[in-house]
């Protein structure tokens, strides 16, 4: 604040400092999203590594492509992922004897009083069958014990998944309806279940007694057969496939909804998206054009670039240029959308760990995707995901072995390939999106391009906040330039631009010049960033020459 001197000394003043730090966002925060056994169904779930997947969403299962996808990720160098789970929603014009479709279990704990109408009933917190592997205990040992039900006042609550060993104890659960400690508060955290706040206030009967120093949980112990514990019922995986509306959302506009995709929409940030498997299946297996496209628009939206997978049309090269010919189904994705997208070719052979080791096919966005966040790692990026260094971990071989020829036919159409190099092993062999066809001459054409772009305009973006509501004068400009400039010189000193000096690789331009009378007036500040990228030596071309020799003079 001001200072207003009233005596006769010195009075010291702090000022606000013009620095403003322009920290650069993460680049390979992997999004996926498909089918899995059990896990979060309406918001995404961030893991930091292979053990929190397993946790959360039961590990590899073989009808979830998901789960071999996010388990590849980690394997080829990913550090950080989303998971969105999907499953089937049952229409409301469902013909009844159709298929089977996802449902939570519940655990019915009697009521002390014996009326039904008493009985609490907890629900999982997600559909499928692993729910029904849930237990439940009740005792009465709590702080204010009493004789008999009738003068008890709390209870104590015990909660297992037998499957993962995961056990929840909850302590003096109240019997009051406004008591802190009451159920629908005290399970507002579990992982395990969920309660409605109906439930509050009632007082469930307590199993029988266990022996001291027994496991109150073991097999074949539950109501009926001791009474130990209630067992969990009633969950089911359903056998409906999702299809486009599971992927899209029910709600009108689906976004405002935060289903299937958009759930994403909850997320601080995600730089890839995978959607490994069969999404909405449309009778071939492939991904129909309309969640591809809504992906592709929502990765556009959040400065992410979405991982293709082959359509399963895709057998061989012939089949892949044919796509791509006049008068061919075309490629995954075209026109604007396809510059924050790639495809890769073909599919991928890799032993798979849950079924004994068997060598089987599996899409490739996850190892991809794990590429990327390595040579991010250790290159940035600016440096493109492809060459000997980015090898596929875990990978046996390409499903299709490709000649060079082949690759020269696929690599100007926009293809990246997957190739079997000798030592090297299958490595990423191409860097385009999929506006990279050469008829298209675009400027997103290099995945380096695109994914550094990006990269600046979410770090600029988020960086450049403070400005808002700020006078919009000289002052700010300048702190604008300096803070703009510092960021953009870090990066031209970690060699993410061309030229020799900073004025050949990037500039940063807020001043009068782009900043009028009237842009002033209307509350707008221009900020004009430009830079000079990096383009990856796709063809290596080594001029050989027979020297004749020299003629004496």
């Amino acid at each position: 604040m001001p200072i207003s001197p009233t005596y006769p000394g010195v009075y010291v003043d702090e000022l606000p400092s013009a620095v403003r730090t322009v920290v650069g966002v993460p680049t390979s925060v992997a999004a996926f999203v498909g089918t899995a056994p059990r896990g979060s169904v309406t918001d995404p779930v961030r893991v930091t590594g292979w053990s929190d997947y397993e946790r959360e969403f039961g590990g590899l299962d073989r009808t979830s492509e998901l789960s071999y996808a996010v388990y590849q990720f980690f394997q080829n160098g990913g550090a950080e992922a989303l998971v969105v789970r999907i499953v089937a929603h049952r229409p409301a014009d469902a013909p009844a004897g159709g298929p089977s479709y996802p449902a939570a279990a519940t655990v019915t704990l009697a009521a002390a009083s014996g009326a039904a109408a008493d009985a609490i009933t907890l629900t999982a917190v997600s559909p499928g069958d692993w729910g029904n592997r849930l237990r439940a205990r009740v005792d009465y040992r709590t702080r204010d014990k009493a004789a008999n039900a009738a003068g008890q006042k709390s209870f104590n609550l015990t909660l297992r998944d037998t499957a993962t060993g995961v056990t929840e104890t909850y302590l003096n659960v109240g019997t009051a309806p406004d008591s802190g400690s009451r159920l629908s508060v005290a399970l507002a955290g579990s992982a395990l279940v969920t309660v409605p706040a109906a439930a509050d206030g009632r007082l469930p009967a307590a199993g029988a007694d266990v022996p001291a120093g027994q496991d109150p949980f073991p097999d074949g112990k539950g109501a009926g057969h001791g009474d130990w514990y209630v067992d969990a019922a009633n969950g089911l995986d359903g056998t409906a496939t999702p299809v486009a509306a599971d992927y899209l959302g029910e709600s009108s506009p689906v976004r405002d909804g935060k289903q299937g995709i958009y759930q994403l929409l909850k997320a601080d940030i995600f730089n890839l998206l995978c959607l490994p498997g069969p999404p909405g299946q449309n009778g071939d297996g492939d991904h129909p054009a309309g969640i591809l496209a809504q992906a592709a628009r929502l990765c556009l939206d959040r400065r992410a670039m979405l991982l293709v997978d082959p359509p399963d049309g895709w057998r061989g090269v012939t089949e892949v240029a044919r796509a791509a010919a006049p008068g061919g189904s075309g490629l995954p994705l075209t026109g604007d959308l396809a510059k924050n997208a790639a495809v890769y070719f073909p599919r991928v052979m890799i032993a798979d760990p849950a079924q004994q080791n068997v060598v089987r096919d599996f899409p490739p966005c996850g190892a991809v995707a794990g590429v990327w966040a390595r040579t991010d790692v250790a290159r940035g990026v600016w440096k493109a995901p492809a060459g000997t260094d980015a090898g596929l971990s875990g990978v046996v071989a390409p499903q299709v072995l490709m000649t060079d020829q082949e690759n020269g036919i696929l690599n100007p159409l926009g293809v990246n390939c997957l190739r079997r190099q000798p030592v090297a092993g299958t490595v990423v062999w191409g860097a385009r999106t999929l506006r990279g066809a050469d008829i298209l001459a675009d400027q997103w054409k290099y995945l380096p391009v695109r994914r550094l772009a990006l990269f600046i305009e979410e770090s600029l973006f988020r960086g450049t906040q403070w400005v808002v509501f700020e006078p919009n004068d000289e002052p700010l400009w300048s702190s604008i330039r300096l803070n703009v400039g510092a960021f953009m010189n870090t990066l031209f000193r970690q060699r993410a631009f061309q030229g020799r000096t900073p004025q050949e690789a990037y500039q940063v331009v807020c001043d009068a010049t782009n900043n009028p009378q009237n842009d002033i007036d209307r509350g707008i500040v221009n900020i004009q960033v430009g830079f000079a990228p990096l383009k990856p030596a796709e063809f290596v071309i080594i001029h050989i020459q027979q020297l004749a020799g020299q003629i004496q003079v």
